[in-house]
């Protein structure tokens, strides 16, 4: 079964960059030539990149091996993505133009050629008379140059006949403008994510919430993701960030990084500068990366890993657990350790890395859970698939008497790239229903 679908998705995938090669490169140029081969040599070649910087991640390669695929490699995937999609538009838009030119050049084929102005008084000069021919008869007429058109008329192309230089064009156009399209939509989603993550804010109220606690902030930040791409100077942003909002304590609820503690510890490094006390759990990508060791990494930056425990706050329980992915090295998530004697009549918040995860957090009469993983899709429309795997994709949802809410992320995975689901950090103010 995972060779048959492994097969059909290697099928789909070669299907689809034929189907860009013809429209990008075959369908606008004349043909055979220089132009199709270094189309075909992009294309391969950018999927070259792309499945080397992928297993490079996945089986350690060196990181300076990773760090010269990650770039190219992964902005290709992203391009690709919105080439196809901007392509399987344009077939919209290629017969309207089409029909468009089609009714310019019919127009232009029937308008009347104007005869010369003659000005007046001038001598209009006549052909000599055939020979024989009296001066009053009247001169032969002649036949037209297109039988079947007016005199004065220009011909009409055949219409049965297509021109080949009108559906160049029509292909020159629509290719020019979804490569535009793709171009300009992938370098905005990377500036997004370049410039770092905005703050976003929103109000919690919980039932259980002492009065002295109302507004009381904790910042959330999910899947940084600081890798071959995302750095030292990007966790340097996040932490300043953070910082300025001025938080009562601090929520890194997994994805903290794609690698290991030996070539990412420095990227990490500024997490020791943030100044609120901060807790962590793992997310299912701490467990591609070594999560024992990123567990002591974090405990020496200053933070306070949750690994299935829970600490009582003055106002609340905060506990955390550990991602599913865990379960493979016998670290799953344990809810009846982290929550099962806990005191039910004070108000109880969760850091969970997936928003799967809710479910346990009902059973236990948790208040509010606090996640990340889906990156809001990440990229349109992403989020159609990350809504069929999670039940909340973003934002703060309610089921029964648990609250959800779902980060976004700061960072990004693969693609340093975001389009329509912009990165976030999350200060969520609590709000007591006494006060």
């Amino acid at each position: 079964m995972v060779i048959v679908f492994a097969l059909l998705a290697l099928g789909v995938l070669v299907g689809a960059n034929w189907y860009l090669w013809r429209r990008l490169f075959r369908d606008t140029t004349r043909g055979a030539g220089l132009a199709r081969r270094a189309g075909a040599a992009l294309i391969g070649g950018g999927w070259a990149l792309a499945v080397g910087a992928i297993v490079a991640e996945r089986a350690g390669a060196p990181f300076w091996l990773q760090q010269v695929l990650a770039w190219p490699g992964f902005l290709w995937l992203a391009l690709s993505v919105y080439l196809l999609l901007a392509v399987v538009a344009g077939e919209v838009v290629r017969p309207l133009l089409r029909r468009l030119l089609e009714r310019r050049a019919h127009a232009s084929a029937y308008a009347p050629v104007d005869a010369e102005p003659v000005p007046a008084g001038a001598v209009v000069s006549r052909a000599p008379a055939a020979e024989g021919a009296r001066p009053s008869d009247p001169a032969p007429e002649r036949e037209p140059a297109h039988p079947g058109v007016e005199h004065g008329a220009r011909p009409e192309a055949d219409p049965a006949v297509p021109d080949p230089s009108r559906r160049l064009f029509v292909s020159r156009v629509v290719a020019g403008a979804a490569a535009a399209a793709a171009v300009g939509t992938v370098g905005y989603g990377t500036y997004g994510v370049l410039r770092g993550p905005r703050v976003k804010r929103v109000t919690v109220p919980l039932a259980k919430l002492p009065r002295a606690a109302h507004g009381y902030r904790i910042a959330v930040v999910s899947d940084i993701h600081l890798g071959p791409i995302l750095g030292r100077g990007f966790a340097q942003q996040v932490v300043d960030t953070i910082n300025s909002t001025q938080p009562d304590i601090v929520a890194v609820v997994g994805d903290l990084v794609d690698g290991s503690v030996k070539n990412l510890g420095p990227a990490a490094a500024p997490l020791r500068q943030l100044h609120a006390p901060s807790y962590f759990v793992t997310g299912n990508h701490e467990y591609f990366s070594g999560a024992e060791q990123w567990v002591e990494e974090v405990r020496r930056l200053g933070l306070h890993p949750l690994e299935n425990a829970r600490t009582e706050l003055p106002y609340f329980d905060l506990a955390g657990v550990n991602d599913i992915a865990g379960e493979s090295e016998g670290q799953g998530p344990d809810f009846g350790r982290a929550l099962g004697d806990r005191d039910t009549a004070r108000a109880c918040v969760l850091l969970a890395h997936q928003p799967v995860q809710i479910h346990e957090a009902v059973r236990h009469h948790v208040d509010l859970q606090l996640s990340g993983h889906t990156h809001g899709g990440q990229l349109w429309p992403g989020n159609f698939i990350a809504a069929a795997a999670n039940p909340t994709v973003a934002g703060l949802e309610r089921y029964g008497d648990t609250q959800l809410y779902v980060s976004r992320g700061a960072g990004a995975w693969g693609p340093p790239t975001r389009v329509g689901a912009p990165s976030d950090i999350t200060v969520i103010e609590l709000a007591s229903t006494r006060a």
